[in-house]
């Protein structure tokens, strides 16, 4: 399967690749940017308030337990790598995929 070039596969998890944009007026998928998935979150990127928000989005949007989207790189910036764990590339990119 061809993947979507924010998607990455890391011996038995996911890594998502993602640029978040927070303070935004929903949390939606908002599409690509470069190799990044967009996603943007209404919480502010205060004491990891956009952190979390982004967290429970992307673990909702792929009908998976919170325990199973950790945040493994950027806490501090916009660009953000998550490790999801339990869901095939092949699902995650069906229901993360830009629509377009």
């Amino acid at each position: 399967m061809n993947l979507p070039p924010f998607l990455q596969i890391q011996g038995d998890a996911l890594l998502v690749a993602v640029r978040v944009q927070p303070r935004s007026s929903r949390t939606e998928l908002a599409g690509m940017m470069g190799s990044e998935l967009k996603i943007k979150v209404t919480a502010p990127p205060v004491d990891s308030a956009a952190n979390e928000a982004l967290v429970l989005f992307v673990a909702e949007t792929l009908h998976l337990p919170r325990r199973a989207v950790t945040l493994i790189r950027g806490q501090t910036s916009r660009h953000k790598i998550l490790r999801l764990d339990g869901i095939t590339a092949e699902a995650a990119s069906a229901r993360l995929a830009p629509a377009g």
